[in-house]
């Protein structure tokens, strides 16, 4: 195989504590790598601003101006961070052989996305970043995280365990992702259903070089519903055997209690009855929310809505580059119109 292009989709939302090494990392990174002529010399980072609050995205901006190896794209609103790494992958593949997408902590390893590469020209079209221990997560992340995989293959769900998204996708296997149409993409999942050459790398997973993580317990517990949900319809297979068990248990103590009747050994109280109640209560309660949870996901995906809108796009911007810098367009809102008076 030629030396393939490489583009490294980095989604970003309020990374501008990270942003700037980041981008040295990843640059020196491709630079070496076509130095060594192991990947082509438009090979590219694609950096996807998030609906960022912060200066993430008049960073990726200055950067993609003056620096040739990268590139951003602005979503007009956050719309998660799954959904912006979809962005980055839909927009990269266009232009390149495989992408390899990374989070902007750089807390996974950026060395063996050489072994990806290296794995991809062997001929796998997937290739899965897997890390050896999470002694960089806390305790209580470390083994909700481990809980997360085993639950899930319980439920039969393929996954790659201790993978999160950190992989690299060749072209072809990113136009298959694309016929997936739900809206909840719950990538660790649907990614493995694709089912081309894979294999797995391993690495040591660092710290978080600065600010805070993108993934609070809220987040986490809502990432570990989609994915629950989106999968697995056992939960609601698991609330209709308690119901099952809960009547035939019920219907037991009522033919107990009504012998106890009829012997005269019954005792007035009202502690049995309030448990009872609270009980089937419960269980009714959940039951129903756990109904809709999937009455939303199917009403969600009736509005067939799309997943992300892109506001600027300077990965495909057709004016050259250095012309931008030479007319000395300094913001966004003129390289847009640039790159519209371009297309017509």
């Amino acid at each position: 195989m030629n030396q393939p292009i490489v583009t490294i989709v980095v989604p970003c939302y309020n990374e501008e504590e990270v942003l700037a090494e980041t981008m040295s990392q990843l640059t020196q990174f491709l630079e070496e790598n076509i130095q060594s002529r192991l990947i082509a010399n438009t090979s590219s980072i694609l950096f996807v601003d998030d609906g960022s609050k912060d200066k993430t995205w008049d960073m990726i901006f200055k950067y993609t101006i003056n620096h040739p190896l990268i590139k951003g794209i602005k979503l007009s609103r956050n719309v998660g961070h799954q959904n912006a790494l979809l962005a980055g992958l839909f927009t990269a593949k266009e232009t390149s052989d495989c992408v390899i997408s990374i989070d902007a902590d750089l807390q996974d390893d950026i060395s063996v996305m050489k072994e990806f590469i290296l794995k991809f020209v062997e001929g796998y079209e997937v290739v899965y970043g897997v890390r050896n221990k999470r002694e960089s997560d806390t305790f209580f992340k470390r083994n909700t995280a481990v809980g997360f995989y085993k639950v899930m293959k319980k439920m039969g769900v393929d996954l790659v365990h201790n993978h999160a998204d950190y992989r690299l996708m060749s072209k072809r296997a990113i136009e298959e992702l694309e016929h997936f149409q739900e809206v909840n993409m719950f990538l660790r999942g649907i990614v493995p259903l694709i089912g081309f050459k894979s294999t797995s790398i391993t690495y040591d997973r660092k710290e978080r070089l600065a600010g805070e993580t993108k993934y609070p317990l809220k987040k986490m517990i809502s990432f570990a519903l989609d994915g629950i949900t989106s999968f697995s319809v056992t939960p609601i297979r698991l609330v209709l055997f308690l119901g099952t068990t809960s009547f035939i248990i019920s219907l037991l103590f009522g033919i107990y209690f009504l012998s106890l009747k009829f012997f005269g050994n019954t005792e007035l109280g009202w502690t049995s009855l309030i448990t009872s109640i609270w009980l089937i209560g419960g269980l009714q309660l959940i039951a129903i929310g756990l109904v809709g949870e999937y009455i939303g996901k199917i009403y969600k995906e009736t509005k067939k809505r799309p997943k992300y809108i892109v506001d600027i796009d300077m990965f495909n911007l057709p004016t050259p580059r250095q012309l931008l810098i030479d007319k000395g367009i300094g913001n966004e809102l003129q390289t847009l119109r640039l790159t519209k008076l371009s297309k017509n």
